[in-house]
């Protein structure tokens, strides 16, 4: 194995850090896991030690090189994925953090973002133009506390001296792809790139620039950014870690310091060469790469994006519009919806209703009944997501009779997931005005043939399960190996993709018709809710 050439995948998460190394078919040829803590100062926020993200990430790098058997030499590249939209700000000369990190789940500029929406204190610069129409314009995203804006303008507003150093040029702010090459590079590099400085709130994804008029909303100083960089390009080199660097690694690792390498040289000399947001990394791992290519994660949630093409398409079904990548001086687009509880149903079975002792369990009792009986779950345990974003919808069991049992409620949570699928892959495909033609899937809950086959039975396209369902480790890898030339073209990339399982619809398009009025049905008492 030595004598070969791998790419290196760091795949920073919101839970851990992982590693994995990929040889020339796109396999994982070694894996390496660490969680990291969650720090939770007051109900609604949650924040993350960017020590500990660094430190977390550069332990697991070694593991996965040591369990490869390998040295610098072999490997390729590095390419990083990351949790999008998490803030961090740092000092210039020492590289130590101002504060934790404000994760994307926080929730504490909520009351901003509300502020601004209402106008307040807001000067437009054209008539009739106000904060949120400005931003979705620019940006082609909703005026949300998800995004990074606040979460900066937050630091900005509550560290002490933070706002003077920022000006000053002391302070840097990146997503957390910036704060790892920053480390990598030993402080070298500033960069990002558009899928992630997309995320911010701040970029003109049609210039394809950081943009004035969104840095003065927010009261950010441009000395702060980060370069914006092409999604597949060398950066820079990873620095070999010298011995105050270890020293400060040690002291903020907590239990992650005895992972660290005996000597922190094991990257020096790498090119770092793909940096792509975690969704955006997914869909070019499984090949999306074409307008009207679309894929699913199904994990917690479900985040699902379709290709679009070269033009930013402004939704006019509440998805938002946002960078897949950047590549070549070529810049491609994508939608993206989001469902906020997928996965999260069957825990819900397992821990609020004690249905089944394991989530692997629901398939096998799914499968007991041929369908589900007329009973419908809406899991709108906190409101419902795209296409739908009403924050005041509510869950409900629907169909009940006493025929039912706890075989039709396992199916019918699986089959909401589907449902809220097909709700909305139908939007993009009104947005983007095509007709998908297949649906790639990755994220745990694909493993569930249940649930895939019905999946395809709703949406009436086929489902593709790839071989390799570390899509997003696998993306970050081919735009850096893209970059180096370890794969000549996305063609030679696409061409080691192969499936593990295709899923064809078996459903007559009246029965399909049927359940999805039935769906519709309990998705309009789930809305009224509040009404009633």
């Amino acid at each position: 194995m030595a004598s070969k050439q791998y790419i290196l995948a760091l795949d920073q998460g919101t839970t851990s850090s992982r590693a994995i190394i990929f040889d020339h078919r796109g396999s994982p040829v070694a894996t390496a896991q660490q969680e990291f803590r969650q720090i939770f100062p007051r109900p609604g926020w949650v924040e993350h030690d960017p020590q500990e993200i660094w430190t977390s990430q550069l332990c697991v790098a070694a593991q996965a090189v040591r369990q490869a058997g390998l040295t610098a030499r072999n490997i390729a590249a590095i390419g990083v994925t990351n949790q999008r939209e998490t803030t961090v700000v740092w000092d210039r000369a020492t590289g130590k953090p101002v504060c934790n990190a404000i994760v994307w789940q926080d929730r504490r500029t909520a009351a901003a973002c509300d502020r601004l929406r209402s106008g307040a204190g807001f000067q437009p610069a054209r008539p009739g133009v106000s904060p949120e129409k400005l931003i979705h314009q620019k940006t082609g995203l909703v005026l949300d506390a998800y995004f990074s804006a606040t979460k900066l303008q937050w630091i900005l507003n509550h560290v002490p001296g933070a706002k003077a150093r920022a000006k000053a040029g002391e302070l840097a702010f990146g997503t957390i792809d910036s704060w790892l090459v920053w480390n990598l590079t030993g402080g070298r590099c500033h960069v990002t790139d558009p899928s992630n400085a997309s995320r911010t709130m701040l970029f003109n994804i049609h210039t394809g620039a950081w943009d004035d008029e969104l840095l003065r909303l927010f009261g950010v100083p441009r000395a702060l950014l980060p370069e914006v960089r092409s999604s597949s390009e060398v950066y820079g080199k990873a620095a070999g870690l010298g011995s105050s660097r270890r020293e400060a690694a040690h002291s903020n690792s907590g239990k992650s310091q005895n992972l660290l390498p005996p000597a922190a040289t094991f990257l020096a000399g790498i090119p770092i060469a793909g940096i792509a947001g975690d969704q955006q990394a997914a869909l070019f791992g499984q090949g999306c790469t074409r307008p009207g290519l679309a894929k699913n994660t199904y994990g917690t949630g479900c985040f699902m994006l379709m290709h679009t093409g070269d033009q930013p398409i402004t939704s006019k079904n509440n998805l938002l519009t946002t960078v897949a990548w950047r590549i070549g001086g070529r810049t491609e687009y994508a939608l993206e919806g989001s469902i906020f509880i997928a996965g999260a149903v069957v825990q819900w079975l397992r821990d609020g209703l004690g249905l089944i002792k394991s989530s692997a369990e629901i398939e096998a009792l799914a499968a007991q009944v041929p369908d589900n009986g007329g009973v419908y779950l809406v899991p709108a345990f906190a409101g419902l997501g795209a296409p739908h974003w009403d924050a005041y919808a509510r869950g409900l069991i629907i169909g009940l009779t006493r025929g039912t049992t706890r075989a039709h409620l396992a199916r019918a949570a699986l089959e909401a997931i589907a449902y809220q699928t097909a709700d909305v892959l139908r939007a993009m495909e009104r947005d983007a005005k095509l007709r998908l033609r297949e649906l790639r899937v990755d994220g745990g809950a694909c493993a569930n043939n249940l649930l895939m086959q019905f999946q395809a039975d709703l949406l009436g396209v086929p489902i593709v399960r790839p071989r390799v369902t570390e899509t997003t480790a696998l993306g970050a890898a081919c735009l850096a190996g893209l970059a180096v030339g370890f794969w000549k073209d996305q063609r030679a990339i696409a061409a080691q993709s192969q499936s593990d399982r295709r899923f064809v619809p078996a459903l007559k398009p009246a029965a399909r018709d049927k359940l999805t009025a039935g769906w519709a049905k309990a998705l309009a008492r789930s809305k009224n809710w509040a009404a009633d």
